[in-house]
């Protein structure tokens, strides 16, 4: 069997707009996306990718996979992805479970999962059992304006796209509100709060949130894993999600039952092994995952195999905005709110080595 004979990182920072071109009282928050990539190389010549979360710290990231997880990588044999990245967890597990650490160690789980299944020359739905579908629905994931004229420019533009659903990121009333007017009543809409609200702003806007018809909101409260808080601002009627912010299946377990939508992001939790694990759990309390996704590397196209393979996965969460280069060849962008599923071994990425020169920084 082959080895692993190398462990590359690639650290990447992409600029990206966000299609509203009118004044803007307030300046662009987020402007571009940074990304660590994995590039694992078996010896006989094989290449599996991976991605690991990296926002505003992928120095940090790329220095845990290179220095915590490449020394006990290299040279072994790896017949079973998931027991070797538990073996991994345990050997690690003193540098915490959350993290950087774990996100280290999703985007080696990634790319091992794309090698094996490389190695089996089928795509890695195929190779974790088989495909449920062949596309998934894709919500619009806008990122934050925080004020109501470019909002609803851009939430009119999502829907006049063919997006059934879309995502604010937004905690104020007033922008969540002129989301609903901008889209009208048929779109779904959300919003991710990103655990601005203390449990009392929660306890008062809940209930005005019912009346515009949310299909959920997202991370209300901080800290995002008081799953009784949680538990009781669902009675109020507005289902809630959460997940992307938990890493392993066992804080899944504690979470599941506060929510009506968990969230894991594959690039975070632990990869696709973990992923997994907290897709049965969903399955066996009876709730639908929605996967947290807004990346556009491994992570992406991981997260479309997952989407294929499991029949009861939700929404696929595509941030909407226009990056200045793809990092994978022939992307699987949303056509009419649809993603079709790549079927080419492995998860289906193939690096556009044009950008990852262009936006490289280490």
């Amino acid at each position: 069997m082959p080895t692993i004979k190398r462990l590359d990182t690639i650290v990447l920072r992409v600029p990206f707009d966000d299609f509203y071109r009118g004044e803007r009282s307030k300046p662009r928050g987020w402007t571009h996306f940074d990304t660590v990539l994995l590039r694992l190389e078996d010896s006989s010549g094989v290449v599996g990718w991976g991605e690991a979360f990296a926002y505003n710290c992928a120095e940090a990231v790329a220095a845990a996979v290179r220095h915590m997880v490449c020394p006990l990588v290299i040279g072994k044999e790896v017949a079973d992805v998931a027991a070797f990245t538990l073996d991994l967890q345990k050997k690690l597990h003193i540098w915490g479970r959350y993290g950087i650490t774990m996100f280290a160690m999703s985007g080696l789980d990634i790319a091992l999962w794309d090698l094996a299944a490389k190695q089996a020359g089928i795509s890695l739905a195929d190779h974790l059992g088989g495909r449920a579908r062949d596309s998934v629905p894709a919500y619009a994931s806008l990122v934050g304006y925080r004020e109501t004229k470019p909002l609803q420019a851009v939430a009119a533009l999502a829907a006049e796209e063919g997006f059934a659903d879309i995502k604010l990121h937004e905690p104020g009333y007033d922008c969540i509100e002129a989301g609903r007017e901008a889209v009208g009543d048929k779109i779904r809409l959300t919003t991710d709060v990103n655990c601005a609200w203390s449990i009392e702003e929660a306890e008062a806007i809940l209930p005005k949130l019912k009346a515009l018809d949310l299909f959920w909101v997202e991370e209300p409260i901080f800290p995002p894993e008081d799953y009784p808080i949680l538990a009781r601002l669902g009675e109020y009627g507005v289902p809630l999600a959460s997940g992307e912010n938990a890493c392993t299946a066992v804080e899944f377990t504690r979470l599941i039952e506060a929510v009506t939508y968990p969230q894991p992001s594959v690039i975070k939790v632990g990869g696709v092994s973990e992923f997994l694990k907290v897709a049965a759990l969903a399955k066996a309390a009876g709730k639908t995952i929605m996967p947290h996704s807004p990346y556009f590397g491994p992570g992406y196209w991981a997260t479309l195999q997952l989407c294929a393979h499991l029949p009861e996965a939700g929404l696929f969460e595509f941030l909407y905005v226009e990056a200045d280069a793809w990092l994978g060849k022939n992307i699987p962008l949303p056509k009419a709110g649809q993603v079709a599923i790549p079927d080419a071994p492995g998860i289906g990425f193939e690096p556009n080595e044009a950008a990852i020169a262009q936006f490289r920084i280490n």
